[in-house]
């Protein structure tokens, strides 16, 4: 990872890293990645429902408000990955007042509390498929326009606003790496977020597939193995951008999406149905990632097929234990 010009320095081996919402699906994947990468590592957070799959780790279990946990948990931290005060896009929308009391306005709190800690580095995740609203066209580069569509998307490109001035005024080091729609094992099916996962189970316990719209609308997305290598990569970048594309850069459509899911899990011509589309959803959205492959010396590298497999053998085995019948029938052998 360091033989890249702009990637500097001895790596994370040491570093006292912070993961803040490391219980969840992102924050566990990055957890582990981070021990590998021999890094000193604190979560904090709600508990994981997956307690066995953490590495060992210093745990913090509190609330994202508890300014005091907050407080000890940042100190003689290096760098911060942000994974808190993410809530759902249906939360923001219902409620997008308590959205940004609970989450926006913590994580400016939280701003506060590393500044005084004297936290060098933040890595943001943000969201690369609201941030930028319907395209004006694609691939969508980090210099398209920002017009989000929905309270959710607002939010998060609040946050980066925030995390900019933090680096302006401050001179924090932040990262904001827009993700795109990540899929993979530990991630929740039927949670409001993550397509992948929800089809994959609703296909395994033979529930129809709900699709909002007539599914033709397109996304990117992209395996959490290759969301982590980017987020290790940007804890010790050392060029000049602070904001980074993070996706597959190819677009596939919600129908193609459930080809594929049908083609790992052998089951064609299972009940698809229709609901009305959502005013929160563009027709589109791709993004293009040359720059993160120039300045971080990053590409995504997991194959689309084996990366679907990888996830439902992960939801056969460990999300349902009534799928693991299923799973020993035979689709997944």
């Amino acid at each position: 990872m360091n033989d890249h010009p702009n990637l500097t320095g001895p790596g994370l081996a040491g570093t006292e890293c912070l993961v803040l919402g490391a219980g969840g699906f992102i924050g566990l994947n990055l957890c582990r990645a981070l021990s590998v990468a021999g890094a000193s590592v604190r979560g904090y957070g709600r508990a994981s429902a997956f307690p066995g799959a953490l590495p060992p780790l210093r745990w913090i279990s509190a609330e994202f408000s508890d300014r005091s946990m907050l407080t000890d948990a940042l100190e003689g931290v290096d760098t911060v990955f942000h994974l808190l005060g993410a809530s759902i896009p249906a939360h923001a929308e219902r409620d997008p007042a308590d959205d940004l009391r609970t989450n926006v306005a913590a994580s400016v709190e939280l701003l506060r509390l590393c500044r005084t800690a004297g936290v060098r580095r933040i890595v943001y995740i943000s969201s690369g498929g609201t941030v930028y609203g319907v395209p004006r066209s694609l691939p969508i580069s980090e210099t398209h326009p920002t017009d989000p569509i929905s309270a959710y998307g607002i939010h998060k490109l609040l946050m980066e606003k925030h995390l900019g001035l933090q680096a302006y005024r401050y001179g924090m080091r932040v990262m904001v790496l827009r993700a795109s729609n990540p899929y993979g094992p530990f991630q929740i099916p039927d949670r409001g977020q993550g397509l992948i996962a929800t089809l994959i189970q609703r296909r395994l316990s033979r529930r129809p597939v709900e699709i909002w719209g007539d599914g033709r609308i397109v996304r990117d997305f992209l395996h959490i193995d290759d969301l982590v290598d980017a987020m290790l990569r940007a804890a010790i970048y050392e060029g000049s951008h602070g904001v980074l594309n993070v996706g597959s850069g190819i677009g596939r459509s919600v129908l193609d999406v459930v080809a594929s899911v049908d083609k790992v899990l052998d089951t064609k011509g299972a009940e698809i149905l229709y609901r009305p589309g959502r005013a929160v959803d563009v027709p589109a959205n791709v993004l293009d990632v040359a720059l993160t492959q120039r300045e971080l010396g990053w590409v995504p590298r997991t194959e689309w097929m084996l990366g679907l497999r990888g996830t439902a053998e992960w939801i056969a085995s460990t999300c349902h234990p009534a799928l693991l019948t299923l799973r020993s029938a035979g689709p997944l052998t």
